[in-house]
């Protein structure tokens, strides 16, 4: 609360505590209140839901994977996502159809590395990381071909785009839509989630499905990696962050982790993007700047604590 209460009341024009309870309890209409309701809202409540699932969904892949180095863009998904919205602003589209194209960019990727990943052997978390690496690399060369090649006039679009920016954010409710679809999917799964952790012969042996928990994992958490994506581009370190940081706190149990990680990604994402509007206003950041920048010296702490624990 106190993040969004931040974000409603800072940046390049500042607006009080007391402005912003008498806006939200009337109807006036004012340059402050079309600022607010119309602007910082909107863009607050995309980095808090655009946080969460970035949060969520890597804490899956770090089960999925057994890896503490895992992320949500681990596996490509957002390399896919960022080829189509490259193409796609290349074309001369905006808006929703830049959006479209990131999603349907990120589930062609998923469906890739999911075919592959099975091929005519085991679905592995080696196999399934290897492969995703392998296509991220792939998309990263047809990223580098694309702004190449690209007029400069854009550039500067697809640059932001890449960074992470959240000044465009549209379809709010359908990112909350992901989010809450990924909870109650993932949430009654916490107890072989838990167990998962341990060694896959072991969770066999307590009556796990295995491969079906890792089948749905892997297609919520690409899912939640595709919604973020297109909401706000490539933004780093939060997924890869935050799950940390809560088992730092001594939260394990994914029964609470996951919420936990979630609540925690939204609120550090309000955090930053409110830094990123503020720091050089009226100019504004690319969020994915600001959490970079906060995300290096955590994940130096985390690694100093014992970040190779297994999650």
């Amino acid at each position: 609360m106190g993040g969004m209460v931040l974000s409603l009341t800072s940046g390049s024009i500042n607006v009080t505590l007391s402005d912003l309870l008498i806006m939200l309890s009337s109807n006036e209409e004012s340059l402050q209140h079309q600022l607010v309701l119309e602007l910082r809202l909107p863009r607050a409540l995309g980095a808090f839901v655009t946080g969460a699932m970035l949060a969520l969904a890597g804490a899956l892949m770090q089960v999925l994977l057994r890896n503490p180095l895992a992320d949500p863009y681990v596996l490509g998904v957002s390399g896919g996502a960022a080829v189509a919205a490259m193409l796609a602003i290349l074309a001369g589209l905006s808006g929703l159809l830049i959006s479209g194209s990131a999603f349907l960019g990120a589930m062609l990727a998923m469906l890739l590395v999911f075919g592959l990943a099975r091929g005519h052997g085991s679905w592995t978390p080696h196999r399934l990381l290897l492969t995703g690496i392998v296509l991220a690399s792939g998309w990263g060369a047809v990223i580098n071909f694309i702004m190449a090649t690209s007029p400069d006039q854009v550039l500067r679009s697809m640059v932001f785009w890449m960074m992470g920016d959240l000044g465009y954010v549209q379809s709010v409710g359908s990112g909350y839509v992901f989010l809450l679809v990924g909870l109650l999917v993932c949430l009654p799964m916490a107890r072989s989630l838990n167990i998962l952790t341990q060694g896959e012969l072991q969770a066999g042996a307590l009556g796990v499905n295995v491969n079906k928990v890792r089948i749905t994992i892997y297609i919520v958490a690409s899912l939640l990696t595709a919604g973020a994506v297109t909401m706000a581009g490539s933004i780093g370190f939060v997924g890869l962050v935050v799950p940390h940081l809560v088992r730092l706190m001594g939260v394990t149990d994914h029964r609470l982790l996951l919420p936990a990680s979630a609540l925690l990604g939204g609120c550090l994402l309000i955090l930053a993007d409110t830094a990123a509007r503020t720091i050089i206003a009226p100019q504004q950041l690319p969020v994915g700047v600001i959490s970079a920048t906060l995300g290096v010296p955590l994940f130096l702490y985390l690694l100093y604590h014992g970040l190779g624990r297994r999650p």
